[in-house]
């Protein structure tokens, strides 16, 4: 079963502007982009659907790309109208070299949970990106892992059989599975797309919930507004990708809410989409409103305390908590925890203080 991780695709994005030329005929052209369409994929215009994958692009300089010849479906050029089927091989193919994101080891701290010859399992700091990507081609994740493995021969960081199985947010703090052999990769890679992990977050949330717990579902794909951002459509929409998320309320302090989700799907953003969705933004997340006030009182004070809040946790308050899979060779099952950060932890500490003296 051949699978492209959402992850790939993601990290394989165009990282300068569409060149809008017409292809000289024999130029040599350079892949920066490509992406096989799922099994399940229902017949969309190319055009459209590249428009969800590429973060930094718009509809209009694709269908431009497209037009010069540059927009390849399984190793031929076609044009915007073209429909996408499953097992489709998309790529964009450009008259410049890519940017050279060569994976190179460098030193750099490692929060180490677990590790044998088969995987490791690290717990990432808020603020570190987990790739190289657009604007962050040194000091990220990888190279940290890469510096780890070095002296581990059959370990290539540039391996696409080898390494980071899934990824957060570089504003998420949290745990990651990292595969060291391609049978690893293979078998967690496998376990991720059937949905048989178990991972769990914990978010602090503005508002208060009726429930104590519930389930968000809505497909998730670019935001046609915002290119940074994800928005959520109706389910069976031919845009973006269907998601759920399911919720329970741990703590409540009035005017935010802390609570566990649990992911069946692993989509860009979809804790911060999906609680945007339901009007409930995830705190000091800047991308997504939750650096507004949103909820509680009129009074200086109260500014003031949410803005000490923001200062505390100067990103999205969201940590990956827990992680669970079947290990690949010993086929036990494999359960981690990890604390909850400082800058987080002090957050909490901050709210825990205030509620019980406000009627809220």
């Amino acid at each position: 079963m051949a699978m492209t991780s959402e992850y790939n695709a993601e990290v394989s994005q165009i990282d300068t502007p569409l060149n809008d030329d017409e292809l000289d005929e024999g130029q040599q052209l350079y892949e920066h982009f490509r992406f096989e369409v799922d099994r399940g994929q229902v017949p969309v215009r190319i055009d459209k659907f590249m428009f969800e994958k590429l973060q930094h692009s718009s509809r209009n300089r694709i269908q431009k790309a497209a037009e010069a010849g540059f927009v390849h479906v399984n190793d031929r050029p076609v044009k915007s109208n073209y429909k996408v089927r499953p097992g489709d091989i998309v790529t964009l193919m450009l008259d410049r070299p890519h940017y050279d994101t060569t994976i190179e080891p460098e030193e750099m701290p490692l929060d180490i949970v677990y590790e044998d010859d088969d995987l490791m399992v690290v717990n990432k700091p808020a603020g570190l990106v987990v790739h190289p990507g657009c604007g962050n081609f040194h000091g990220t994740l990888v190279n940290a892992i890469a510096w780890h493995m070095r002296n581990i021969p059959t370990y290539d960081p540039n391996d696409p059989q080898v390494g980071l199985v899934h990824r957060i947010d570089k504003d998420t703090s949290g745990l990651l599975v990292i595969a060291k052999t391609p049978e690893a990769k293979t078998s967690l890679g496998v376990q991720f797309f059937n949905k048989t992990t178990h991972r769990s977050y914990n978010a602090l949330v503005w508002g208060n919930f009726v429930e104590d717990s519930g389930t968000i579902e809505g497909n998730i794909g670019r935001d046609p507004k915002d290119r940074l951002r994800m928005a959520v459509f109706p389910q069976g929409s031919d845009i973006g990708k269907p998601a759920v998320t399911h919720y329970k309320v741990l703590e409540r302090f009035g005017y935010v809410t802390l609570v566990e989700c649990i992911l069946e799907t692993g989509r860009t953003h979809q804790i911060r989409a999906h609680m945007k969705h339901i009007g409930h933004p995830l705190f000091s997340d800047e991308r997504y409103g939750g650096t507004e006030i949103l909820r509680g009182e009129r009074t200086g004070s109260y500014r003031q305390f949410v803005l000490n809040g923001f200062k505390t946790c100067p990103r999205q308050a969201l940590h990956a908590k827990t992680l669970g899979f079947v290990h690949p060779r010993t086929k036990k099952q494999m359960d981690f925890t990890s604390d909850i950060p400082e800058d987080l932890g002090n957050l909490l500490e901050k709210w825990r203080r205030y509620t019980p003296s406000q009627k809220v």
